[in-house]
């Protein structure tokens, strides 16, 4: 099936589909939360429209919007469809690989010192078991695929990093990282919220063993939803922490306990999963593809490059202003003393942004134009 052949959409057409946008708000926090388009709306509508008239159980219907929608994240990350599965969130698909493995005591992981703890608490968890979780220390809001591989021993079986980091919005180089990880036999493990859906990702390129990532982000669908995928290095080494009936090969033989799970990421996904999730992420991936995945990227690296430049000239500095672009994402972000002051200001002026750990962050999607961004930078300007 090609999901690819369509009418692609420019982007006036796109910001039609977003209604916040004729409701006078200008969002820019999509590393929180990403709004719902029309589209989803639309399908959505739809969905809960048949549960309570007629389709009530189309549990083959819902089948087929998944593995529709799994094509599309396998061709959107160059993974075979196999080894895609959805679970619940990005934290539980992290306990999947530090429940899944079998650890020695003495085997190291390496974290870093901002990780989000979504990334962080599944591991720490192992500490029990004699694993040592080493964290490797930031320089202003970065670490660097160099630091991290400047820490590895012949201890080291897993490296677990954001693709995108939450606060300074760092894009890491996946590609030097996972080389070295295969190199030297250790998993790399990939959080991928911040980054899919704003940003393309080829997981045989890379290297990745795992990655897991919530779709109410970036990708603009809903919480309660997430994506993980396994390589195949990974998959035939993990063991499910827990298995339910979905998970296994005769699943539809209820009475039949033969305990054979399935030869797919499937058996990592042992039942119901969120029904009205995948529809609604079907439906974002549709929008993305109508305008492009590759031009997404490219607008979104366009309006972090803009913004850095711009807000040096009104004498804030920003992490990252003196990178690479290959190393910029969606976020664009700098300390301050008055942050919350500043999310105030902003507030006032219907413009949606976040402070975390005293850092103001500014997440503009793909459909985000500039319009938006001078009604932001009137509001900086504002604070001399």
């Amino acid at each position: 099936m090609n999901f690819w052949k369509t009418e692609i959409m420019d982007l006036k057409e796109v910001r039609e589909y977003f209604p916040h946008i004729n409701k006078g708000i200008t969002y820019l926090n999509h590393a929180a939360t990403g709004p719902l388009s029309q589209k989803v709306l639309e399908v959505m509508n739809e969905f809960f429209l048949s549960k309570s008239e007629e389709s009530i159980d189309d549990y083959t219907g819902f089948v087929k919007i998944t593995d529709e929608t799994k094509e599309i994240i396998a061709s959107l990350l160059n993974a075979d469809i196999k080894r895609i599965a959805f679970g619940d969130n990005t934290t539980n698909g992290m306990n999947l690989i530090a429940q899944g493995l079998k650890w020695n005591k003495g085997d190291e992981i390496i974290l870093n010192d901002i990780e989000f703890p979504a990334n962080v608490y599944p591991f720490l968890n192992l500490r029990k078991q004699g694993v040592n979780v080493i964290f490797v220390k930031s320089h202003d809001g970065v670490v660097s695929a160099e630091d991290i591989i400047e820490r590895m021993t012949k201890n080291t079986r897993l490296v677990s990093v954001s693709m995108v980091q939450f606060l300074s919005g760092y894009r890491i180089d996946l590609g030097l990282l996972g080389e070295i990880c295969s190199q030297n036999n250790i998993y790399l493990s990939v959080d991928a919220i911040q980054g899919l859906g704003a940003l393309n990702l080829d997981v045989q390129k890379n290297k990745i063993d795992f990655m897991s990532c919530g779709t109410q982000k970036w990708l603009l669908a809903l919480q309660g939803l997430a994506i993980y995928y396994f390589s195949d290095k990974l998959f035939d080494t993990l063991e499910p922490a827990y298995v339910g009936w979905l998970g296994v090969k005769n699943a539809w033989e209820m009475l039949d306990y033969k305990l054979i799970l399935k030869n797919s990421a499937e058996r990592f996904q042992p039942g119901t999963i969120s029904t009205v999730g995948v529809f609604a992420l079907n439906a974002a991936l549709k929008l993305f593809r109508d305008f492009g995945f590759k031009e997404v990227e490219e607008r979104v690296i366009s309006n972090s490059e803009f913004l850095l430049n711009e807000l040096q000239k009104l004498n804030i500095k920003p992490y990252l202003r003196k990178l690479d672009k290959r190393y910029l994402s969606g976020i664009v972000s700098f300390k301050h003393p008055e942050a919350w002051s500043i999310l105030e200001i902003l507030k006032d002026r219907k413009i949606e942004a976040a402070v975390r750990e005293g850092t103001v962050r500014i997440s503009p999607h793909f459909y985000n134009n500039e319009d938006d961004f001078a009604k932001l930078l009137c509001a900086f300007r504002s604070l001399n």
